[in-house]
Parts: C-alpha cells; structure tokens; sequence
C-alpha cells in the first residue's frame, strides 16, 4: 500500500505595487467639486441650446450681443465677456455671420476695429430660451435658500477677482 500526500502552497504576490495615493488637500477637492458641479450645470444648459440647434458658446455670444445693444461690441471685447475662454473667436462669429444670427461691420473712424452685433435673426433664436433657461436655473438652484445663495455667489467671485489680479 502507498500513500501519496499532494500538498500546495499558494502565495500572493502583488503583481504591481502601488504606492498610496496622497490625501487630497481640501484645496484640491474643492477644485474638483467646482469642475464637477460646473459641468454638471452646463450640461442641462446646454441641453436647452441643443434643442434651439446652438451650442452654449455661440448662445453666449448672442446673450453678450444682445446686452451691448445697437453700439454692438468688437471681437475682443466679447472674448473678454465670455463664460469659458474660445481660442478662436473669429472663427465662431463667422460660423454665426453664415447663419445670419449676427453682422459685422468695419469702423470707419478705426479699421482695425470691427463691431459685432446681433440681428433680428438672433434676437428670435434667443427669446424662446430666455424662460426654460431661468426655470431651469431655479431647479438648479431651488433647494438653496437665498442667503446660501448669497454666500456662494460672494465665495465664488472673490475667487474669480482673486484669479484676475
């Protein structure tokens, strides 16, 4: 008779050691927590834009217009009006001059300068988002009361005027 004893020996080794990740600094959550909320918003808006077959830069560009009224602006100065930076602003305001929603004309006093303005066309796509666009930032924001919202409106711009000095 024969006994035969199998025996097996199992180690685990990791096959990659990671190191530990290190703990995010308040700062840095915060920073993410703002990116993440900010996406989240713009995307229900530009939902909205979506539907009126513009994208939430060229609605914003029709907001900027439409608040300078008949003067109009130039190019630069509605770069410097707009939510999130657009490296090629001329581009887009040609897309939106092909598309009739807005004219540009050379100054005849400074040819450098070429002012921008909003036409009928424009002031049209605009007018039936201006209500589903304030009901949805009342959704958005309804469950904050005022002073709250107070408070994050005054963080969030000493943030933003900390940024520009």
């Amino acid at each position: 008779m024969t006994i035969v004893v199998y025996t097996t020996t199992i180690l685990l080794v990791p096959l990659r050691a990671t190191p530990p990740r290190p703990k995010a600094s308040l700062e840095e959550r915060i920073f993410i927590a703002l990116l993440k909320v900010a996406d989240a918003l713009g995307q229900e808006a530009e939902q909205l834009t979506r539907n009126a077959e513009l994208t939430g830069t060229q609605y914003n560009v029709l907001r900027i217009l439409r608040g300078a009224g008949l003067e109009g602006l130039a190019c630069r100065s509605i770069g410097e009006r707009m939510i999130t930076h657009d490296p090629d602003i001329t581009r887009l305001l040609d897309r939106m001059e092909k598309r009739g929603f807005i004219t540009r004309e050379r100054q005849k006093d400074d040819r450098r300068v070429v002012k921008t303005r909003i036409t009928p066309q424009g002031l049209a796509l605009l007018k039936p988002l201006d209500q589903p666009m304030r009901d949805l930032h009342k959704r958005q924001f309804g469950h904050m009361a005022g002073a709250r919202l107070k408070t994050l409106f005054d963080l969030l711009e000493e943030i933003r005027c900390t940024k520009q000095e």
